[in-house]
């Protein structure tokens, strides 16, 4: 048997007044989507568990069958991992954004999606200008890069995911201690974030971006410190042999970490305009290689967190039209089994991640559909699955056909 999980990130969401108290899943157009529920299974799953923070790491690890509690130290390191950094016993490895800050606020916790080459550049100039034995920067995917801080630094620490709090005074949410070890790597790290934009604010780059109407990336914004976890390998887990699909490092990171295989894709750019047909080839290309496929797209989580309803309602019909469509008619439905969902709630209205049961569906030829019809938050609650936690999902996902 074959296993394709396609994640539609942050695509969950709350009824909103706008769409007459519907979710953009009820509203949009997904005809592909609602096939396969049609003629598969639904249900609701809890991909956060209880007081543990919303983030894209901890609902990835939920799906896949890990306990974020046991294993997840934050999303720095799983970064780190994806571009081949491997952490040591005195490192802490944080996600280190390029953020745009005007009158003392955050405008774009991506400086406006700045372009790889351009924030590559300009992390290697902070790199040279702050960098030292203790502190090293490291270029991500634009906007999203990694710093590590080496020695007696602590994680003990609050920071505050920048894309939660587009708007805020910067000064409001400075990095915190929880211990006194952690107030001094908090003092530290905040006394960085003001030194970065001595220099990031007159760099040519950013007086070309101004020039050009465009954010500036003038400050950086490190948080999710963490150090290096251990994760059991999911082949010995579930004896099946996998491979992830996405362009986001998180993933990567944790794909790389459990021993997948990872499969970069031409044009995957974790925005909107990723190229779907191409993660949809991909992912058919390599069933022939490894059991089980893990797709992840972005874009309309990024959507979200920008607010723009339209464009998430255009990311999801485009999930369905060019992602879904693509794979569910180029593989053999008879020997494989499809799961669809988003990681996560990101409501438009609120432009940050929010916990709850998400919807899913599962397609096994080996297992009665049940009466849901349409994909969305709503109608699977009456799924045959019912509500599931932890490991919950991916056994029953996995145990089709073992």
């Amino acid at each position: 048997m074959k296993y394709i999980i396609m994640i539609m990130d942050g695509a969950a969401d709350l009824p909103i007044e706008k769409l007459n108290n519907k979710t953009p899943l009820q509203i949009a157009e997904i005809p592909n989507i609602n096939k396969l529920t049609k003629i598969g299974c639904t249900g609701m799953l809890k991909t956060i568990p209880d007081n543990f923070i919303s983030d894209s790491g901890v609902a990835n690890l939920s799906i896949l069958g890990y306990d974020p509690k046991n294993v997840y130290t934050g999303r720095g390191v799983l970064e780190a991992y994806a571009n081949g950094i491997e952490l040591q016993e005195d490192e802490i490895a944080f996600r280190c954004n390029l953020i745009c800050v005007e009158n003392g606020k955050i405008k774009s916790y991506s400086a406006g999606y700045i372009s790889n080459q351009e924030a590559k550049e300009l992390i290697n100039f902070l790199n040279e200008t702050l960098g030292n034995k203790e502190v090293k920067f490291y270029p991500g995917l634009g906007f999203k890069n990694i710093l590590i801080l080496k020695g007696p630094f602590s994680e003990e620490i609050i920071c505050y995911p920048p894309h939660d709090y587009s708007g805020y005074e910067i000064k409001k949410i400075m990095i915190k201690g929880k211990t006194e070890e952690g107030k001094k790597t908090a003092e530290f790290l905040n006394n960085l974030i003001i030194k970065s934009n001595k220099y990031l604010e007159k760099h040519l780059i950013n007086l070309k971006r101004e020039k050009e109407g465009k954010e500036k990336a003038n400050y950086i914004w490190p948080w999710s410190p963490g150090r290096k976890p251990k994760l059991e390998k999911f082949y010995d887990k579930f004896k099946i042999k996998g491979a992830v699909i996405s362009a986001v490092d998180l993933i990567k990171g944790i794909g790389k970490m459990i021993g997948f295989e990872i499969i970069n894709v031409p044009g995957a750019t974790g925005l909107w305009n990723t190229n779907y047909e191409g993660k949809a080839k991909y992912a058919v290309d390599a069933l022939k290689n490894f059991d089980f496929v893990y797709v992840h797209v972005e874009g309309i989580d990024e959507a979200s967190h920008d607010g723009n309803l339209e464009l998430k309602i255009k990311c999801i019909e485009d999930f369905d039209k060019k992602l879904v469509k693509n794979i569910v008619e180029n593989v053999d439905l008879k020997t494989t089994n499809i799961a669809i969902l988003p990681d996560h709630y990101t409501p438009v209205e609120l432009k940050s991640h929010k916990p709850g049961y998400v919807p899913f569906l599962i397609y096994s030829p080996l297992i009665q559909p049940d009466k849901v019809e349409k994909f969305n938050e709503e109608s699977c609650k009456n799924g045959k699955f019912g509500y599931l936690e932890k490991d919950q999902f991916i056994k029953i996902f996995t145990g089709f056909g073992v």
